[in-house]
């Protein structure tokens, strides 16, 4: 009797060493999911923190810049600020829109000397386009918005119910953006160096392919982000660990030699560059590439049609072919697609070729005079 109550004893010992051994592997697990799930939770707020912007600061908010420039109210709220340039709108014969491009602002305008504006009868408008300088950012921002903005400003401004659009670089999407949604308040167009979109349905894809990998690695991966994880382009240009755009990190490899020879006249935008991205870079520089290099609601090889039928007006692409930062190889395929677009390629020429000597002259001549 007394072995059985041992072995009794030990088989309710045996067994409570299993319970034991069992709660304790069900507290541990449980822990571990818990700690697990913490951790989790923490790296997804950490993450989360990583990737969004700070919000902007508006121009004439309690935190934000002031605003020194003239600005006009949008239908949506929204303040776009401007500049005037030439003669009067009264004295005008010319009315032109002129857009600035990456990292850029309404200061920024291409050269109108005094003597042609008055020969001519030139006014000039540039504007800081949505988040750059001292215009109220667009979260929204798209071509479309754009083109709509400049057509708001132009009615505004009162220059009537036509007028020439000039883009300069990333402006130059805003441009077709123009020929796309605003065509029938055009007089004509212009688009100088426009940035190529490498996802256009309408480029076979060697030829995009190969453009694309003429560019310096960092920006093929900079504009692989903006264009697949949009989301992520904040932090991507902002990281530590890979080098972000070169575009946004002024990387001299992507300036010509003509471009380098052309900086010193460029000095002026040294003493206003604080004020392009004062609202933030992600509303100015990062939605740029977001949109520049996103999914458009349109391709201009296939969606736009020629808005100068009877040749009362005409579009014109300027291109160098030694521009770093947009192929020219893209842009001679676009141009062959379109065939009534006049297009002029300059030898020897970089990306900031409207800069140089007598060029925004023969620009100019080219879209208001059809002079070659």
């Amino acid at each position: 009797m007394a072995g059985a109550n041992r072995n009794i004893s030990a088989t309710a010992a045996r067994s409570h060493t299993r319970k034991s051994k069992q709660n304790s592997f069900e507290v541990s697990s449980g822990m571990f999911r818990t700690i697990s799930l913490v951790l989790l939770m923490g790296f997804m707020a950490w993450t989360y923190q990583t990737v969004q912007p700070p919000p902007p600061k508006i121009c004439g908010s309690p935190d934000g810049p002031s605003v020194t420039a003239s600005r006009v109210k949008l239908s949506d709220g929204r303040y776009l600020a401007y500049k005037e340039h030439g003669v009067s709108k009264d004295q005008a014969n010319y009315k032109i829109i002129y857009i600035h491009g990456f990292d850029s602002c309404r200061l920024d305008s291409m050269p109108l000397s005094q003597k042609l504006a008055k020969e001519l009868g030139i006014y000039m408008v540039s504007f800081d386009r949505a988040g750059y300088g001292e215009s109220d950012p667009n979260p929204k921002r798209t071509e479309k918005s754009t083109a709509l903005d400049i057509e708001q400003l132009a009615d505004q401004l009162g220059l009537g119910s036509k007028f020439y659009v000039i883009g300069f670089s990333m402006g130059g999407q805003a441009t077709w953006g123009c020929l796309k949604y605003i065509p029938h308040r055009l007089s004509g167009a212009a688009l100088l160096a426009p940035v190529v979109n490498y996802w256009w349905p309408g480029f076979p894809a060697n030829v995009s392919k190969e453009a694309y990998n003429e560019q310096l690695v960092q920006d093929q991966w900079a504009l692989r982000v903006a264009h697949y994880a949009p989301l992520l382009t904040y932090w991507w240009n902002t990281q530590k660990w890979f080098p972000p755009s070169s575009a946004v990190a002024h990387n001299p490899a992507i300036f010509s030699r003509q471009d380098k020879e052309l900086m010193p006249k460029l000095a002026e935008w040294v003493k206003h560059a604080a004020q392009i991205r004062q609202q933030g870079d992600f509303e100015s520089l990062h939605r740029d590439l977001m949109v520049g290099f996103g999914s458009w609601e349109f391709d201009p090889m296939s969606d736009i049609e020629n808005p100068f039928q009877n040749n009362e007006g005409s579009v014109h692409v300027w291109q160098g072919d030694e521009d770093l930062l947009v192929p020219a190889s893209l842009q001679r395929y676009v141009a062959g697609k379109l065939p009534w677009v006049h297009y002029h390629e300059l030898t020897g020429a970089g990306h900031m070729f409207p800069f140089g000597d007598g060029i925004s002259d023969a620009i100019l001549k080219a879209l208001l005079l059809g002079e070659k």
